[in-house]
């Protein structure tokens, strides 16, 4: 008998997915960011410092009333170009579509397993706008294993963790990191759904050159379907 796609597994188990972060949808207001070109209201300037890249992403959510800031699946990301990272040596297309949601908000926000699963991996990726401390679970619903990715963590999150431990739905499992354990960004947890991690341990790309698109996004589907955040946050003005 044949498995159930991944995304009809998810909306299967819905219901019974846990929240990633704190968040009461009834009260907390979401801010969706754009990083592509089309907003002219954050300068090349801006990203490449990342202490004034802060203050954009707090005064945004400060003036929006805004618990998180919320986006970036499938978004062709002008902002990477902040970092050698996202570049190829062999000086052909650099990489620039974001694989993942992003949800921006205080160093030290908790990070919670949105349902039971296993520890695959986790590693510190200590490099200019990498994802710094990073922890990798695998899940199994219905016969179908795929893997989340949690990105941009604090260094005490992998403290004491061990491959292949169990992981309880709601179970804290990190929180987001300060920029020098982050790999330099202002504070928020990079979470993406991976259906086959292709031999990579501790770390996954979570961004892709766009001539690319389609493949990695058939391995990495929306993340949405599990955090159930971007399409509540607030329309863009």
């Amino acid at each position: 008998m044949a498995t159930a796609p991944l995304s009809t597994v998810l909306a299967r188990h819905s219901a019974g997915i846990h929240p990633v972060v704190p968040f009461d949808p009834g009260r907390d207001l979401l801010h969706p960011f754009d990083f592509t070109a089309a907003n002219t209201t954050l300068s090349p300037d801006d990203v490449v410092d990342t202490e004034r890249f802060a203050n954009y992403i707090n005064r945004t959510l400060q003036a929006n009333k805004a618990r998180y800031g919320i986006g970036g699946y499938n978004e062709h990301r002008t902002l990477y170009a902040r970092s050698r990272h996202f570049d190829s040596y062999l000086q052909v297309e650099p990489r620039r579509l974001h694989l993942g949601v992003d949800i921006w908000g205080p160093s030290g926000t908790p990070v919670m397993s949105p349902l039971d699963g296993i520890v695959h991996s986790f590693a510190f990726n200590n490099n200019d706008s990498d994802y710094g401390a990073t922890i990798i679970l695998t899940h199994c619903l219905d016969g179908v294993s795929f893997y989340t990715l949690y990105g941009h963590l604090s260094l005490n999150s992998l403290k004491n963790l061990e491959e292949g431990r169990h992981i309880r739905r709601g179970e804290v499992i990190a929180e987001f990191g300060m920029r020098f354990e982050n790999g330099n960004w202002p504070s928020h947890l990079h979470f993406q759904v991976i259906a086959d991690m292709q031999g990579w341990k501790g770390d996954y790309p979570g961004v892709c050159r766009y001539s690319e698109r389609q493949q990695w996004l058939d391995n990495c589907p929306d993340p949405d379907m599990i955090l159930g955040m971007v399409r509540l946050a607030l329309p863009v003005d």
